[in-house]
């Protein structure tokens, strides 16, 4: 521009150069202003204060180690089991003791009817039947260990947190957000019943579950019966896929290692016996209805 331009140019020539002026502004403003503060971290939510709280390894190691600081009647169960209170120093949780231990040869007559040969109600069946679900991988039966406390040996299972009992559930009318997810659990549970025999199975009351709908199957004292039938086969209707893998993988030699501490001889060939029923069972059922009504993915 002319430096001799008069009031009019410079009054032209001024709009022009606003725009100019306010982007430079504005950048001038951004270099100067700060960077903003990062965005608070979240908080790492606390772990799920129901169900099992320690599993596999580590739970085991707890039960055998644990300090018992309290010991009470669970007050329901006709084997006495007591609640224990366990902590190591840094945790505390709690756990089922149990320590029955009978055997009688011959026939035992029941006070609600019935009678068994050579009946067995054992703490040993526990760790028996926690040792097979890890097998099988089911992952049904909590962890379970031998320990002595006092002059008394037992098992020590780890207490599953905020569990309702089958029984419960059900009078409360209860459903699973899940169907299919709680059936095939469901399923397992009667699978394994009818596996190791156990004659307690019609106690819903044994059959837990908890605020995720995880289920558990507790109580096996009473399992591993010599016999070669099933309990009740009409349990058995559909089967995971999974499972009948797993059945057909079970062997002699696996089974006397990992569950032969806590089972006869006898007694694990009519685990292998009722396991051969299982299986062909599910193989007529399936050539009758078909895989889709029979087998889960």
């Amino acid at each position: 521009m002319s430096a001799h331009a008069g009031p009019c140019a410079l009054r032209r020539a001024v709009p022009l150069l606003w725009p100019g002026i306010l982007a430079l502004a504005v950048t001038l403003r951004a270099q100067q202003a700060p960077d903003p503060p990062p965005p608070a971290a979240q908080p790492t939510p606390p772990p799920a204060a129901y169900g099992l709280l320690l599993r596999g390894e580590e739970a085991e190691a707890f039960l055998r180690t644990a300090d018992v600081v309290k010991k009470k009647p669970i007050g329901k169960g006709i084997t006495n089991p007591y609640q224990l209170t366990l902590s190591d120093g840094t945790r505390t949780l709690k756990a089922a003791w149990k320590t029955i231990d009978k055997s009688k040869f011959g026939v035992t007559q029941f006070d609600r009817g019935g009678f068994e040969v050579n009946f067995r109600d054992t703490y040993k069946f526990e760790i028996a039947a926690y040792e097979l679900d890890k097998i099988l991988g089911f992952e049904l039966v909590p962890p379970t260990v031998e320990r002595q406390i006092g002059s008394e040996k037992g098992s020590v299972q780890l207490w599953v947190e905020g569990a309702t009992t089958e029984w419960d559930r059900r009078k409360k009318k209860v459903r699973p957000p899940d169907t299919e997810a709680w059936n095939r659990q469901i399923y397992n549970v009667r699978l394994i019943h009818q596996l190791t025999y156990n004659t307690d199975y019609t106690n819903i009351s044994n059959t837990l579950s908890d605020p995720s709908f995880k289920v558990y199957a507790i109580d096996f004292s009473r399992a591993f019966r010599t016999y070669d039938t099933l309990l009740a086969e009409k349990e058995l209707v559909r089967f995971s896929r999974f499972a009948l893998d797993r059945l057909k993988a079970l062997d002699r030699e696996t089974l006397a290692e990992r569950l032969g501490p806590w089972l006869t001889k006898v007694e694990i060939e009519g685990l292998l016996k009722r396991r051969d029923r299982i299986l062909a069972l599910a193989a007529r059922l399936v050539a009758e209805k078909g895989e889709a009504e029979v087998l889960l993915p």
